[in-house]
């Protein structure tokens, strides 16, 4: 039988590139593969009910009517909701008394967040969430019942674990060794914060990502600092952007927070170390045995430079660095994926 899976979002997703739409086209090639006819809809003009099964990425941003809409065609529905990991029992239950007040206060006319999110989650028929503890805020803040949630990891691409530094060595003139840090420009990633606790370092660095008008300024204090190298936005699937990540002595995204960013993925694969942000749901246990990764407070600059120069100065090897990640492949997500919707079927 074959199946076929409507994937969307929120409307204006693919205005950019980031996380999540690279998740969601590597995991449409890849259910592609398995021979799932899996495809990025167009809700104006694609009808839900065409489709066996739809799956939902992000629980934000209006998405919990694609849920209501789903459940009206009585369609089953998959929603990777990406939770970040300061949704906790605490937080969900001061949310659920301010979404109760604001409720009464507003005789329900206003919906908070909170409302939405559980809405997507509680009205879903599975949850797929990218570790272990991105479940665990599903369960503490929204009281979702374990069994519901399955629990599938990004994948990284092979060309990743292929990739040479010679190409972008080559390209740019940038020496090799240098910190590199590849996210969307602006105050959420936090580049700033690693430009100014790397000022008084012989350390370069190289940003690689999109900035929009609005984080302009937001970039024009970063290029303030005369160490620092933008190359601007690069596609996915330039051979140049995982030389870069090759060619890096060490990656860091010191963002406020993320869930399970692809970035340090591909920078592991590709033979880099990588830092992190401490708020994130990957489970680094491993990552951490073979020294490979180390988290920061996003705010402690201290902290940041001190990571950064021990990385640099005692590297670990490019093999530890894959060898954390070497079981992390798009078509082993296409397969936990297809077992997931065959059950709802």
């Amino acid at each position: 039988m074959t199946v076929r899976v409507a994937m969307l979002s929120y409307p204006m997703l693919f205005q950019r590139q980031g996380g999540l739409q690279i998740q969601m086209l590597e995991t449409i090639a890849a259910l592609k593969r398995l021979n799932i006819q899996a495809e990025l809809i167009n809700p104006i003009q694609d009808k839900l009910a065409d489709y066996d099964l739809i799956h939902i990425f992000s629980a934000i941003n209006g998405n919990y009517r694609l849920v209501e809409a789903a459940k009206g065609v009585a369609k089953p529905i998959v929603i990777s909701p990406l939770i970040r990991p300061d949704w906790t029992r605490y937080t969900g239950f001061r949310e659920r008394l301010l979404d109760r007040l604001v409720g009464k206060l507003s005789n329900w006319h206003i919906q908070t967040t909170y409302r939405e999110i559980d809405y997507c989650l509680q009205n879903s028929d599975s949850i797929v969430a990218l570790g272990e503890i991105e479940k665990r805020s599903i369960v503490d803040a929204f009281k979702v019942k374990p069994g519901k949630i399955s629990v599938i990891p990004n994948g990284i691409p092979q060309r990743f674990f292929e990739a040479s530094p010679n190409l972008f060595i080559e390209k740019h003139g940038v020496e090799p060794g240098f910190v590199l840090c590849v996210a969307a420009i602006n105050s959420h990633k936090n580049q700033l914060a690693l430009v100014q606790a790397l000022r008084h370092t012989p350390y370069k660095i190289v940003l690689i990502g999109q900035c929009l008008e609005t984080d302009k300024d937001y970039l024009a204090q970063i290029l303030s600092f005369t160490n620092v190298v933008y190359l601007g936005a690069m596609d996915y699937q330039n051979p140049l952007l995982a030389s870069a990540y090759a060619a890096a002595g060490v990656f860091c995204l010191p963002s406020c927070s993320e869930v399970m960013p692809l970035s340090v993925l591909e920078a592991l694969a590709a033979g880099t170390p990588a830092i992190v942000t401490k708020h994130h749901c990957m489970d680094v246990s491993n990552m951490h045995k073979h020294r490979v990764l180390m988290e920061i407070e996003p705010d402690n600059h201290e902290q940041i430079r001190s990571t950064v120069s021990q990385f640099l100065t005692a590297p670990a090897s490019s093999e530890q660095c894959r060898s954390v990640v070497l079981n992390l492949s798009w078509d082993s997500v296409a397969r936990d994926l297809s077992d997931v919707y065959r059950s709802l079927i």
